[in-house]
């Protein structure tokens, strides 16, 4: 730890906070920041050599582990053979071909450089498209920080937001509406008084930013048959749930279907990026093809678009999903055994295709902010430091969830039990 104490002393005289996004700076856990010098497989390794079995994995891009062999090949040629063009390369072509071919409900799909970017881009779209001014967004889904979605539920009328965020006008949210999950009589009540107005109903179909909110079926249908039936754009935000829960991410689990899709992470490789995609007819209507501008100096990087397409197809051609689910399912059921041996506070694991969430143990399902118990903050923290203290690498804040990944192997695991027994003991 010396040399990472060192090191963020010297960030704090350089960075607010010391960091470059607010969650490393382990304000939510308390103690101070790992400063990581490298990577590799299910493994991270800090300034001063020290081993870390990671379960953070970039907060989810990397589902093949850190420089996946195969992965780590075609970054080292594509780096040899260009950096950034500014112009047209066939590189994001083939990615974009792959991804419309895959999932029936992308028709055309436009790179950007980050899930933020992403959403702002679909929003200008569904927009443009009604002639309407107003979002629906829900508590314990985030979209990013750009101002209109930086928002919470206010404490007045249903769908009243107030920013969540200091430096944000009332003029960039006063068009945001907010609703809690889990509550389809308050999206159909608010459709009634302002369905006319409503431009996008945006959420993420499985919320994964605010713990793991695992939603009802029946919930994410009948919220998208209420806005279509009104005349509202539906957007799914997967940037955290494409392509990591399978090939189609949520879209294939509903038979109600989204009319915009953002994506990020996995897509990416574990290199910066965010696309946004759709129905073509929405889609037509971005600059040049149509009214709506949005444009990147460097979206679509060659780097991210091959990476990103040689993960996709690996995913693909090796059935690695199953497998990635049932590896999980496994390693949750143990460590919530585990754990819970050794704790008098008793502790639930909820858990989705490869990403998990370790939580209080509460008498019904979470999924909604106001189930989190209160305490669930303090006592993650705890399990975190004893956790780091043996080498073992959560997500620094009690909300954020954990990933698995294909380099999370039975001798790794093996090995990580034993870790986590001992910090436990």
């Amino acid at each position: 730890m010396k040399n990472s104490e060192e090191l963020f002393e010297r960030a704090k005289l350089v960075a607010p906070g010391g960091v470059h996004s607010p969650v490393r700076s382990f304000s939510s856990v308390g103690g101070t920041p790992i400063f990581f010098k490298s990577a590799k497989g299910a493994h991270l390794y800090d300034v001063d050599g020290k081993e870390y079995i990671d379960f953070c994995l970039s907060f989810g891009p990397l589902i093949l582990g850190h420089r996946d062999d195969e992965i780590e090949e075609v970054v080292k040629e594509t780096v040899s053979t260009a950096w950034s063009f500014g112009a047209c390369e066939p590189y994001s072509l083939e990615l974009a071909e792959f991804i419309v071919n895959e999932i029936p409900e992308v028709e055309k799909i436009r790179f950007v450089n980050s899930g933020t970017e992403a959403v702002m881009s679909a929003l200008r779209v569904a927009r443009a498209a009604t002639g309407r001014e107003k979002v629906l967004k829900f508590d314990g889904c985030y979209h990013g920080h750009l101002d209109s979605l930086l928002v919470k539920s206010g404490s007045g009328l249903a769908g009243e937001a107030s920013s969540d965020s200091a430096g944000i006008s009332k003029n960039q949210y006063q068009d945001t509406l907010v609703l809690k999950l889990d509550d389809e009589s308050s999206v159909e009540k608010l459709f009634q008084e302002h369905g006319n107005e409503i431009a996008c109903l945006a959420i993420e179909p499985l919320p994964a930013n605010y713990g793991l909110l695992i939603q009802r079926k029946s919930f994410i249908e009948s919220i998208i048959k209420i806005a279509k039936k009104n005349g509202t754009i539906v957007l799914f935000d997967e940037v955290i749930s494409g392509f990591r829960v399978s090939m189609k991410g949520m879209t294939e689990h509903f038979e109600e279907k989204p009319d915009l899709i953002t994506y990020g992470k996995i897509i990416g490789g574990g290199f910066p990026v965010g696309a946004y995609a759709g129905r073509k007819d929405l889609m037509d209507l971005v600059a040049p093809a149509g009214p709506v501008y949005q444009a990147g100096t460097l979206s679509g990087n060659p780097i991210g678009m091959r990476a990103g397409l040689a993960v996709l197809k690996k995913l693909k051609e090796k059935h690695l999903h199953i497998e990635l689910a049932n590896k999980t399912a496994q390693f949750t059921n143990r460590l919530e055994k585990l754990i819970n041996e050794h704790s008098e506070k008793q502790i639930s694991i909820a858990r989705f295709a490869s990403i998990f969430w370790i939580h209080e143990k509460t008498n019904s399902t979470i999924r909604k902010i106001d189930d989190i118990p209160e305490t669930h903050k303090e006592n993650f923290a705890k399990l975190f430091h004893k956790f780091l203290a043996n080498g073992i690498y959560l997500a620094p804040s009690g909300y954020e969830v954990g990933f698995f990944s294909t380099a999370h192997n039975d001798r790794i695991m093996d090995r990580f039990f034993e870790k986590a027994e001992k910090a436990l003991r």
